[in-house]
């Protein structure tokens, strides 16, 4: 393989928690050398002073296959991770059938072949993603399933719940619960307090957060299972979380971009691109999510990639399909945080590429010698405007249509082989 050496850099290194110039040597689809001369017949890369961080690695990505590959196949999300510097997708079981067999995580696992970038799957936890009966998990962690979740579709029987998280702990599989109590939260699309009110919308109580984590933090003392949960988005469950790690449970957690970035006002007059799961927040809860990424409470950052088709979101507000894409969206508007004095690059990219990677035992999102060569060359502060139909996803469900954002990528490498490259 050609051996490239990226100069005049800005390296962002979470592990280091630096963001220094440097250069980078690359060889063989690995890192090679820091700081150190062009290797004779290296092909060199002038940066520009531009910054050069481990590629993202995203945890938690819808992609349409199988069922639903109108909406997103392995080949559109590819080429949106691609551009959007996400270097390793890690594929929901949310899909029609989910993945809740290794025949089913072997033909996705064939399919995500035809991607520029690196795609895992996790697997479903119960058949049919139903809460009753465990999968083989066994079975499917050998036929690659990174960690087993029933994504949105949380559990009533706790029995069941705890035989399946006790299984997985004997073989040290991770399981990824989405904190939430399906009682209070069915049908809601917004969360409870003043603006849903007057705006008549089905909401939910912050609380309904709290409680799903509370139940699902005792089932994982009770069982030692590893743990991570999907979305933590209000202040409420964040006590809860602390005293779980500060007892030693085998927890972690993330959030998402667009609850780092959009409160419950941008639904404004019944927006649609802005209809989550959860819901939106209050500003004190995106605030308050936001200083526990900076402190570590909240260790990863995703994207929640939710691709929807215009029939489903074009729909009253209650109607409509939850979520949105947001692989080429997530560096942009993680810029936000950034240009605001929130969070620096570093601690950006630990939440957005290296922890993700250490939880699931990746040896991605570093800079170190050896590590993969899985980069992105970009631009923090590059103003765009952004266009929807521009996106190379499928689906076109992104809140920021027509917003003024900064963050260009401008080039992203996989094992080192560029996969992207900006309009010049």
């Amino acid at each position: 393989m050609t051996t490239l050496h990226f100069a005049n850099a800005r390296l962002i290194d979470p592990e280091a928690g630096t963001d220094a110039p440097g250069s980078l040597t690359v060889k063989d689809g690995a890192i090679l050398a820091r700081d150190g001369k062009a290797p004779k017949g290296a092909t060199v890369i002038d940066c520009g002073g531009k910054c050069l961080a481990p590629g993202i690695v995203d945890l938690g990505v819808k992609i349409g296959e199988p069922g639903e590959r109108h909406r997103e196949s392995f080949g559109s999300a590819g080429a949106a991770a691609a551009a959007g510097g996400v270097t390793t997708i890690i594929a929901r079981p949310d899909t029609h059938p989910a993945i809740d067999t290794p025949e089913t995580l072997e033909f996705v696992t064939r399919r995500a072949a035809e991607a520029p970038v690196r795609i895992r799957h996790m697997a479903a936890l119960t058949k049919g993603r139903e809460g009753r009966e465990m999968t083989e998990i066994g079975f499917l962690r050998d036929a690659g399933a990174i960690a087993f979740t029933d994504v949105f579709r949380v559990s009533t029987d706790a029995k069941a719940l705890a035989r399946a998280m006790t299984y997985a702990r004997s073989l040290g599989a991770l399981v990824v619960g989405h904190p939430q109590d399906p009682g209070l939260s069915a049908g809601a699309s917004a969360t409870s307090g003043k603006f849903a009110s007057l705006r008549g919308i089905p909401a939910v109580s912050p609380m309904a957060e709290r409680m799903g984590l509370e139940r699902d933090l005792a089932l994982v003392e009770m069982t030692g299972v590893r743990y991570h949960a999907d979305q933590i988005t209000t202040a409420k469950a964040l006590p809860a979380l602390s005293r779980a790690k500060s007892a030693a449970i085998d927890v972690t957690a993330g959030t998402s971009i667009h609850h780092l970035t959009l409160n419950e006002f941008d639904v404004g007059d019944y927006r649609t691109f802005f209809k989550f799961t959860p819901p939106l927040r209050s500003e004190q809860d995106r605030l308050a999510m936001v200083a526990a990424v900076a402190d570590g409470t909240i260790d990863i950052i995703c994207s929640m990639h939710t691709p929807a088709d215009e029939e489903s979101k074009r729909l009253p507000f209650e109607e409509a399909a939850p979520g949105a894409v947001a692989l080429e969206t997530f560096l942009p508007a993680a810029m936000r945080l950034f240009h605001a004095g929130h969070l620096d690059l570093p601690a950006l990219f630990r939440a957005m590429a290296l922890n993700p990677a250490r939880r699931l035992g990746l040896p991605q999102g570093r800079l170190a010698e050896g590590a993969p060569a899985d980069l992105v060359l970009f631009d923090p502060d590059a103003p765009f405007l952004m266009d929807r139909f521009r996106l190379r996803s499928k689906s076109k469900n992104t809140p920021f249509d027509g917003a003024r954002m900064e963050g260009k990528v401008l080039g992203t490498w996989v094992a080192g082989t560029q996969v992207f490259a900006a309009d010049a």
